[in-house]
């Protein structure tokens, strides 16, 4: 698959209106703005020049179990069968929310719409994937059982937290949390706003200044491993990106929906294998390391078009806006708090933090996000406002444990392990050099940004993520090794 090219970045000028146009501060608020309308919603999510009936908060977004996090453990002769039905499900949920997008407004004064156009027909497709996925893997292994009860999808408001095990019998054409109140967010008279375009919103924003510094690290022991290892693979200049993701839906197009920065292996698309990227060029000025690094694009939300603005993985998918380069990125590896790291594996995959976890919930969110100058203060679920000068800074510090025997498994987690409190493996995991990506933007101050995401995922913060597949030559390995061990800062 070709990469995907852009065109010239945001000027200063434009950048100075989206600044002057979407921050407003008095008292710490913000004004009550969506920033992130999506091309083809047309009017669905405005709303002028329509009457309320329902003291209600309207349906923002379509929120359905995670099937792999039920799937036990794959057989090898099933797993390409297993991932591409997952990563249909995935296509399912985004064909299920434009279906929504469209027909917003309708469903929210027409009972039973949603059910007829949306989640009936969503069920009936997820049923049949789930039942491809208990044959596949039935085919080598004991049939998986009750998946089928997680094919039944609903619909939730923006503000409300995720029920996976919401009764699926209950009226979907109604967002599973009412409030006859205005709940401090509504229009003063009991009526919620509906929501405009597909996120984020202003709620997702908060300004640094008024966040708490974080606790400390855990204390380092006496055999900690105090080195570090910085490899320089560049700021994705060139603009590689594409919407695939190689680790959760290899050999499917598109299997992100959503785009991608690429830094390091160049050769990395949905159907690259472990001998395509050993082949691959990099950017890593250390030819040795030819891993793969990416993360979801950040874009600018200023009136622009990018040129996806009708590719799968950009307007087809509602990711709009202009992309933006990164300032500065930093992939550094670090060592354990209480002893030794071991080498990574050849083309050992991790994915760290939960590209769903606004539908999920939180539990395997990881991302962090904060300002230049302000970086003791970090947010998890929010997206930060900087005081002018400073830089937006998102960062994933990866999974630094592994089970001692896998490179990836059925559910792309459970190989690797954080570590506990203590700075200490699980039982059965053993520490390894911890990726930390460190990734800075230069955007105006204020909402007016997001990252890609699915879109019924609304592009929240909380669904940031990073992936990471290794791809150092041994040699390399071992000093990143050494280096880490014996206190070293090494490059």
């Amino acid at each position: 698959m070709g990469r995907t090219s852009r065109k010239k970045r945001s000027t200063l000028a434009n950048r100075a209106i989206i600044a002057s146009a979407a921050l407003i501060l008095g008292g710490g608020g913000l004004a009550a703005v969506n920033v992130y309308a999506s091309a083809g919603e047309g009017s669905a999510g405005s709303p002028h020049g329509r009457h309320w009936q329902q003291p209600v908060r309207q349906a923002s977004t379509i929120d359905c179990p995670e099937v792999v996090d039920a799937i036990p453990e794959v057989p090898a002769p099933a797993r390409a069968e297993v991932d591409r039905e997952l990563a249909a499900m995935d296509t399912q949920i985004t064909d299920a929310y434009r279906e929504f997008a469209d027909r917003r407004d309708r469903m929210a004064r027409e009972p039973g719409l949603a059910e007829n156009t949306v989640l009936g027909p969503l069920r009936a497709r997820r049923t049949a994937s789930i039942d491809r996925i208990a044959t596949a893997i039935g085919r080598s292994a004991k049939r998986p059982e009750r998946l089928g009860s997680l094919a039944p999808c609903s619909m939730r408001a923006d503000d409300d937290p995720p029920e996976p095990s919401q009764d699926p019998s209950q009226d979907p054409s109604q967002a599973p949390s009412q409030d006859p109140g205005n709940g401090g967010d509504g229009n003063g008279d009991g009526r919620d706003p509906a929501p405009s375009g597909n996120g984020p919103e202003d709620s997702d924003f908060v300004d640094i200044q008024s966040v708490q510094p974080d606790a400390g690290r855990p204390a380092r022991l006496r055999g900690a491993s105090r080195g570090t290892f910085t490899t320089e693979c560049g700021r994705n200049e060139n603009g590689k990106f594409n919407p695939d993701n190689v680790i959760a839906a290899p050999g499917v197009s598109n299997g992100a929906h959503h785009m991608h920065d690429y830094v390091g292996n160049q050769a990395t698309d949905a159907f690259a294998g472990d001998d395509e990227l050993a082949a691959g060029d990099t950017t890593c000025r250390n030819q040795g390391d030819r891993s793969t690094y990416y993360w979801p694009v950040l874009r600018l939300q200023n009136g622009a078009d990018e040129n996806d603005a009708d590719a799968d993985g950009g307007g087809r998918d509602q990711n709009t806006g202009e992309i933006q380069t990164p300032a500065q990125v930093t992939l550094k590896f670090t060592g354990n708090p209480t002893g030794k790291v071991t080498a990574m594996p050849r083309f050992l995959r991790i994915i760290t933090g939960d590209a769903k976890a606004f539908t999920n919930g939180d539990a395997n969110a990881n991302a962090s996000w904060s300002c230049t100058g302000f970086e003791d203060r970090q947010l998890k679920d929010k997206y930060p406002i900087c005081p002018q000068g400073s830089q937006v800074v998102r960062s994933f510090a990866f999974q630094s444990c592994r089970d001692g025997q896998n490179t990836d498994s059925a559910n792309h987690r459970t190989h690797v392990a954080f570590a506990q409190d203590d700075g200490r493996c699980p039982e059965g995991f053993r520490a390894i050099p911890q990726l930390v990506q460190r990734i800075v933007y230069d955007v105006p101050p204020g909402p007016g940004f997001a990252v890609d995401s699915f879109p019924e995922q609304l592009h929240k913060p909380v669904t940031d993520h990073g992936d990471f597949i290794n791809v150092f030559d041994a040699r390399l390995m071992r000093k990143v090794v050494s280096c880490i061990n014996s206190g070293r800062t090494c490059r």
